[in-house]
């Protein structure tokens, strides 16, 4: 399990529980209010609010949903919420990035160091590990979207760098700078992609043992679990057979 594309919410992948779901929808919901109270209202004009939509949907949060946390950000009681980055380590050494949405900076940085203490890692101070990662764009499509050569050629068009392929579809990754127009080119020829957002791509993945392994899907798990907690990336790998019953 690699942090490359971001964790796909490992309690996420326990079930559509009605619980996980609505705690999903919440995030989802406050980095839409966020991006919209912070431009345009308007996905076409907003590329952050836009990466918003394009990860709800593809949760399948409704629309109306999407709608209301939009309008939201134009109330005057909209909770102000601070974009907060965590750095530390976990058990083997290996490096993990936080992002958070918060309106008490005291009280997710508490709970926060709290999850790396249990898990047998430590909180750092922002700077530690990203140097670790590189800050990208990465845009993702299904397999049915376009055969590999065409994903690739048009994304090598765009100004892409790189487009890693799988069953599951294809990643493209671009710089920080060229995310939004690569993102419209392929759009418009391949339709819209599942996803458009910034992320940290580790340099190089870690293999783990299955105890060390543990302690850090365990870690992850309480950071995706955090209402404040929106992203979650790290540099390590654990068995299949591990990721399997950390799953089920």
């Amino acid at each position: 399990m690699a942090g490359h594309s971001q964790f796909k919410n490992i309690m996420h992948k326990k079930g559509k529980q009605d619980a996980i779901r609505a705690k999903l929808f919440s995030k989802l919901a406050r980095e839409i209010t966020v991006a919209a109270k912070l431009g345009l209202p308007d996905p076409s004009m907003n590329a952050r609010l836009r990466a918003a939509v394009l990860a709800a949907r593809a949760e399948n949060m409704p629309k109306d949903n999407i709608e209301r946390a939009i309008k939201k950000a134009a109330g005057s009681d909209t909770e102000n919420y601070a974009e907060v980055r965590y750095e530390g380590y976990a058990p083997g050494g290996v490096a993990i990035i936080v992002e958070a949405l918060t309106d008490n900076r005291n009280r997710t940085a508490g709970e926060v160091r709290s999850y790396f203490t249990k898990s047998g890692g430590s909180l750092a101070e922002t700077g530690a590990v990203s140097f670790l990662f590189d800050h990208v764009g990465v845009i993702e499509f299904p397999a049915k979207a376009a055969s590999e050569d065409a994903m690739m050629e048009a994304a090598i068009e765009a100004g892409a760098e790189d487009v890693q392929a799988s069953d599951d579809g294809y990643e493209v990754i671009t710089t920080l700078e060229s995310l939004r127009e690569v993102a419209q080119t392929l759009e418009s020829k391949f339709g819209e992609p599942r996803k458009a957002s910034l992320i940290w791509k580790p340099h190089n993945t870690i293999g783990v043992d299955d105890e060390s392994g543990e302690k850090i899907l365990r870690l992850v798990g309480m950071l995706e679990d955090n209402d404040d907690v929106q992203n979650v990336y790290a540099n390590f790998e654990v068995s299949d057979t591990l990721m399997a019953k950390f799953a089920d």
